[in-house]
């Protein structure tokens, strides 16, 4: 319809069919004046606000207002309708009762044929059902349901919070991390449910002597994360940690098992040791690991070259530099398969290094190591060009658009000239952008999220899929995913692992399914190896399943005869 002449048009139709549609559409409808008086409100406005057409006709839209938004707000808003003649966004109200509520609004203005405004009109949904199921999944993945701790996603935002408001101070924190020694022994031995209650009463035991103002958090498995704020003196950090060692030193009577265990702790200090997160966890997580190495069931500080001696580490350097010039990695593939067509319709490539000197040099030592150095940028195209060979290869075998994951370090992501460099390894190679798929942790896109939106929109326009790796493990909202042009969400191997035993595990992937098939995403789940969490998965609607029960990762030959033999791995698994 032309906004010059809308009631011309209007005028081509009977009244009653006009009064239908107005009085039959599910969205609220304000119609006001030029002087933003009301002059026509349709039922569903009046189902929505409380308010009836004769209590609102003639008053303006103010009597709506929720107070929640500035008088900035609606400045900016309003210049926005003159400027472009509308304005869309999400807004707080208030009904007739008082109530506040959330809704979708749309405001336009209307002209005549000689320009002028003679009239607004608004189109409004409520959206307190979409905030009320966001809310409680935030809820869900915000607490480690088996020992009521908070998880890795609250402790990583308020530890950042934390941070953020010591460095207007001179406040010094500690950071613990504990971690169960030869916990995978009694989970084997005793079975998980004996595991579960054991790490609940760790928690239980500790969280006497935790302070108000500390976070204490269960990180995953038998990893536990405590920040000891404001203190001062590295001492009482130390103190703190043999008063953790002693009390789980004690034995701990389980369904008429007496068992023991110990614990290794490793303590870095902000701001010492770092002023972000995850150098911070990081670094305790090293100095844990020197503490398990010389002896278990006790705690370290961390050192530089902690982990490493230094010939190692300038060796690691040395020859982790001469491999990415001569591109000496192997790629291994893990299929992904669609519950929907029971079909391979994917894979993830994975990197592996093994060194003449070195030997087989693990991902979680040389990545880390390569993000730490900026080696990460050379070493992600190195692992994109050798992607972009094997699949010319699988052309060559008549295996044809075999689509591919590439995990995509922060770093690289964040370089301006991203997006031309990974399209110069493609081009060269031959190779389509469809083929390809960029996987993107919660936290890469969560840091400059208007820049990173439209680095997205331009990959998605040229072919790229995109994926959320690892989801539930960052500290973004739900709330934020529709603002990604996303094509998967992969739900972390961590929330699989036990849904088959705990309901709450349940609670959450079945809440992330629900709200990623709301927002057209498709949902793929890492790390599945049973059958039980297999059975419920395909049961809460995943769309994408990848894991040991399928296959492990495995060099680019074997995954040839894996997809030929598909059909008899099909009836071995029963799926």
């Amino acid at each position: 319809m032309d906004n010059k002449q809308p009631f011309e048009e209007l005028s081509l139709y009977p009244n009653i069919l006009i009064q239908e549609i107005f009085n039959s559409t599910v969205e609220g409808i304000m119609i006001t004046d030029r002087e933003m008086k009301i002059l026509l409100v349709n039922a569903a406005f009046e189902t929505v606000t409380g308010y009836s057409l004769n209590e609102v006709k003639g008053k303006t839209p103010s009597i709506l207002q929720s107070g929640k938004q500035s008088p900035l707000f609606y400045k900016k808003m309003w210049n926005e309708i003159k400027t472009n003649g509308v304005w869309r966004g999400e807004i707080w109200n208030k009904r007739k009762s008082g109530e506040l509520y959330p809704e979708w609004l749309s405001i336009e203005s209307i002209a005549n044929s000689d320009g002028e405004i003679t009239h607004y009109f608004g189109i409004f949904s409520d959206i307190s059902r979409k905030k009320i199921v966001e809310k409680e999944i935030e809820e869900l993945t915000s607490t480690d349901h088996l020992t009521n701790l908070m998880n890795r996603n609250s402790y990583n935002k308020l530890l950042d919070d934390l941070i953020q408001v010591s460095t207007l101070s001179s406040s010094k924190h500690a950071i613990l991390f504990i971690d169960l020694d030869r916990f995978k022994q009694i989970n084997e031995t005793l079975g998980t449910e004996i595991g579960d209650l054991i790490l609940t009463e760790v928690a239980n035991r500790i969280q006497p002597i935790v302070k108000s103002q500390d976070l204490f958090a269960r990180y995953g498995g038998d990893e536990f994360l405590l920040t000891r704020s404001n203190i001062g003196h590295q001492k009482e950090a130390a103190l703190f940690a043999k008063e953790v060692l002693k009390l789980l030193n004690k034995p701990f009577y389980i369904k008429e098992n007496e068992i023991y265990i110990t614990s290794s702790i490793g303590i870095s200090f902000y701001p010492q040791d770092g002023e972000e997160v995850e150098k911070l966890i990081h670094k305790a997580d090293k100095a844990m690991y020197f503490a398990k190495q010389n002896g278990r069931n006790q705690y370290a500080f961390y050192f530089e070259d902690l982990k490493k001696d230094a010939k190692r580490i300038l060796l690691l350097e040395a020859e982790l530099r001469k491999a990415i010039q001569k591109k000496e990695f192997d790629i291994h593939y893990q299929p992904k398969i669609s519950l929907d067509t029971q079909q391979v319709i994917g894979v993830e490539a994975l990197v592996r290094w093994r060194n003449d000197q070195l030997g087989f040099v693990s991902p979680a030592e040389f990545i880390p190591y390569a993000e730490d150095t900026g080696l990460i940028i050379p070493l992600s195209e190195v692992i994109i060009e050798k992607v972009c060979l094997d699949i010319i290869e699988w052309r060559i075998q008549n295996v044809y658009h075999l689509p591919v994951s590439v995990n995509i370090a922060a770093l690289h992501f964040q370089q301006d000239d991203f997006i031309e460099r990974i399209n110069s390894i493609i081009m060269q190679h031959n190779c389509s952008p469809q083929q390809l798929e960029l996987e993107l942790t919660e936290r890469t896109v969560m840091k400059d999220a208007e820049d990173v939106v439209n680095k997205l929109i331009k990959l998605k326009s040229m072919g790229f899929k995109i994926s959320i790796d690892d989801f539930g493990t960052g500290y973004s909202s739900l709330s934020y995913l529709n603002r990604f042009p996303l094509n998967y969400l992969k739900i972390d191997s961590s929330f699989i692992q036990q849904i088959a035993s705990l309901q709450d595990k349940q609670a959450i992937v079945d809440s992330i399914i629900l709200m990623a098939h709301r927002l057209h995403i498709k949902v793929v789940a890492e790390g599945v190896e049973t059958k039980d969490q297999l059975k419920l998965l395909t049961e809460m609607g995943c769309d994408i399943i990848q894991g040991y029960y399928f296959s492990k990762p495995i060099p680019s030959l074997e995954l040839l005869d894996f997809l030929e033999l598909w059909d008899i791995h099909k009836q071995e698994r029963n799926i």
